[in-house]
């Protein structure tokens, strides 16, 4: 065997996940997480989070390639092989007197598909978020998540954010 042999037991590598702006054609895949993150918070509390209307893949991905256009406005996918695995949807936004809070960045969503969970992915969207926000000068990122969805809390907490409501 040559040292650059892999063994007959060894898994088949995963391709790598690239982080890049979403496009146009990203619509469809883009509307289908949106959908996915709708349910996952309805259930999570339905007296609190909307039901997904009929429709809502459609209209949340006709929303998301509408904030593609906004110059404050970033949507992030993170892609293998050609597939949409997830989104990070943020914005900068200015004074907010309801929220007390100053301009800021808003991470307003982060889904990554649930097939594709613990991979790292949330935590490659989330720095490549905050990345871009910090690049353009905002004073501080601010998001919130349901009180049930402990894993997005904890992805949270590791880059550092802090619990304030």
């Amino acid at each position: 065997m040559q040292p650059s042999d892999t063994p007959p037991d060894t898994p088949p590598a995963i391709p790598p996940v690239t982080i890049r702006p979403a496009v146009p054609a990203d619509t469809p895949a883009l509307g289908k997480l949106g959908a996915l993150l709708m349910r996952l918070h309805h259930d999570f509390d339905p007296q609190r989070f909307i039901e997904p209307p009929p429709g809502a893949e459609q209209g949340y991905g006709a929303f998301l390639k509408s904030q593609l256009k906004e110059e404050d406005v970033m949507v992030l996918v993170a892609e293998r092989d050609g597939k949409v695995l997830g989104y990070a949807y943020a914005a900068i936004e200015g004074w907010d007197y309801m929220a007390l809070r100053g301009p800021a960045g808003v991470l307003h969503d982060l889904v990554v598909h649930p097939d594709e969970r613990g991979q790292g992915i949330g935590q490659l969207l989330l720095d490549a978020a905050l990345e871009a926000l910090a690049a353009r000068g905002v004073p501080r990122v601010v998001l919130s998540t349901a009180n049930e969805n402990e894993a997005a809390q904890r992805l949270f907490a590791r880059a550092g954010c802090r619990r304030t409501m």
